[in-house]
C-alpha cells in the first residue's frame, strides 16, 4: 500500500510540473497514463541511478554545499522523461535542461508537502 501511495504522490507532482513548468509537455490521448509511466519512472531512476550520480559528483556536491543536489535531480528527471519517451515516443517532453531544473524542484516540493499532508492524515 505504501509503494503505491508513494507512486500516486509522485504521479501528482509530475502532473503539477507538467502543468507549471513552461517547456515541460505531456502529449498524447491519456495524460494520466502519460504521468503514471512518468513516475514508475522517475521512480526507476531515482532507485537505481541517482545513487550512482550522486557518489560521481559528492565533490561538487561538498564544494557547492549540497546546491549540486539541484543539478543531480534535474539529470534524473530529464532521464526519466528518456526513458518514458521509450515506452510513449513523444508523450512527455522537456524541452531544455533549465525545464528539467524547474521541473524537478516542483516535483521535490509538490512530493514533499503531499507527503506531508498524507503522512499527517495516516496517523
Amino acid at each position: 500500500m505504501r509503494f503505491i501511495l508513494r507512486w500516486f504522490i509522485t504521479a501528482v507532482a509530475v502532473a503539477a510540473a507538467a502543468y507549471l513548468a513552461p517547456g515541460i509537455h505531456v502529449s498524447g490521448g491519456n495524460g494520466f497514463l502519460v504521468v503514471a509511466i512518468m513516475a514508475l519512472a522517475l521512480g526507476l531512476v531515482n532507485t537505481v541511478i541517482r545513487p550512482i550520480l550522486t557518489f560521481l559528483s559528492c565533490g561538487c556536491i561538498i564544494l557547492t554545499l549540497g546546491l549540486f543536489m539541484l543539478v543531480v535531480n534535474a539529470v534524473t528527471f530529464y532521464l526519466a522523461a528518456w526513458l518514458t519517451n521509450i515506452f510513449l515516443p513523444e508523450a512527455f517532453v522537456i524541452d531544455s535542461f533549465w525545464s528539467a531544473f524547474l521541473g524537478s524542484i516542483i516535483v521535490s516540493i509538490v512530493s514533499f508537502a503531499l507527503s506531508l499532508l498524507l503522512a499527517d492524515s495516516e496517523s
